[in-house]
C-alpha cells in the first residue's frame, strides 16, 4: 500500500495505532502528546483523515482508526522499522538515535523500494529497539513478553524491546546497558524507581522508563534462573 497522504497525516495514522493498542483509543491529549503538538490543531488533520475513511471520531470519547487506517498504518510502520534497521545495519548509526531519522525516510520509501531494502537486510523480523517489522501483507507476530514491571527481584530475564522509542528514553537507557537481547535482572522496587543490575552494574531508573522495557524470562530447564 502505498499512501498519497502528507507527512504529518502518516505521523496521526502511526501516532493513533499505537495509542490505540495501548488504550484501545487515541484521546486528544494523548495525540498531542505524542506528537507534541497543542491539542487545538488537531481537529483539522483528524477531519482530514475521516474523510478519506481512515478513522472514526467519536466528540469526547476519542479516535480509532478504522479497518483501512490500520492497513495503512501497518504499512508505514513496517516502512519506519525498516529504514531504522538501514541506518543501524548498513549504517552504522547508534541504535538508540534513529527514530527520528526514519520518521523522515519512512515517507520517502515506495513499495518498490520497501521490498528491495527488506532484501538488503536479510528479511529482519524486529527493529533496532526489538519491536516487531509487520510483512508487506499486513501481519505482525508480537514475541510473548511481559513489561519489567510484572517480572519480580532477582529473576535473570532478556530485553526483548523498548516501546517508547523516544531520542531521549533511548539515549537514557543505552547509557545503562539496557538494550534488546541484554540480560537484566531487578535488585529492588520503589513507588517512583527500580533498581536493575546490567552487567554486573546497578542502575537506578524511574519506573517511567521501566514501563517501556518488555522482557522475556531467562529459562533454563523450564526455570526461571535466579540470582
Amino acid at each position: 500500500m502505498e499512501s498519497a497522504l502528507s507527512y504529518e497525516a502518516e505521523e496521526y495514522i502511526e501516532a493513533i495505532y499505537k495509542i490505540q493498542r495501548r488504550s484501545g483509543v487515541a484521546k486528544t491529549k494523548q495525540l498531542a502528546d505524542e506528537l507534541h503538538v497543542v491539542p487545538g490543531s488537531i481537529t483539522n488533520t483528524v477531519k482530514h483523515l475521516e474523510k478519506h475513511d481512515l478513522v472514526e471520531h467519536k466528540p469526547y470519547r476519542g479516535v480509532k482508526l478504522t479497518a483501512k487506517g490500520e492497513r495503512l498504518a501497518l504499512d508505514i510502520i513496517r516502512r519506519h522499522r525498516l529504514a531504522e534497521r538501514l541506518l543501524t545495519d548498513i549504517l552504522n548509526a547508534e541504535w538508540s538515535t534513529v527514530h527520528e531519522n526514519a520518521c523522515k525516510l519512512e515517507h520517502a520509501l515506495t513499495k518498490e523500494m520497501t521490498q528491495l531494502l527488506e532484501k538488503r537486510l536479510g528479511n529482519p523480523k524486529v527493529c533496532p529497539h526489538g519491536n516487531p517489522i509487520p510483512t508487506e501483507n499486513g501481519k505482525i507476530e508480537e514475541e510473548k513478553c511481559i513489561q519489567l514491571e510484572e517480572i519480580g527481584l532477582n529473576t535473570v530475564c532478556i530485553v526483548a524491546k523498548i516501546t517508547n522509542e523516544k531520542r531521549e528514553t533511548l539515549i537514557q537507557l543505552a547509557r545503562k546497558g539496557i538494550k534488546p537481547n541484554v540480560p537484566i535482572h531487578v535488585v529492588k522496587k520503589n513507588p517512583k524507581n527500580m533498581v536493575l543490575c546490567v552487567a554486573g552494574k546497578e542502575h537506578v531508573i524511574t519506573n517511567g522508563y521501566a514501563s517501556s522495557i518488555w522482557i522475556k524470562p531467562l529459562k533454563v530447564n523450564n526455570h526461571a534462573v535466579q540470582t
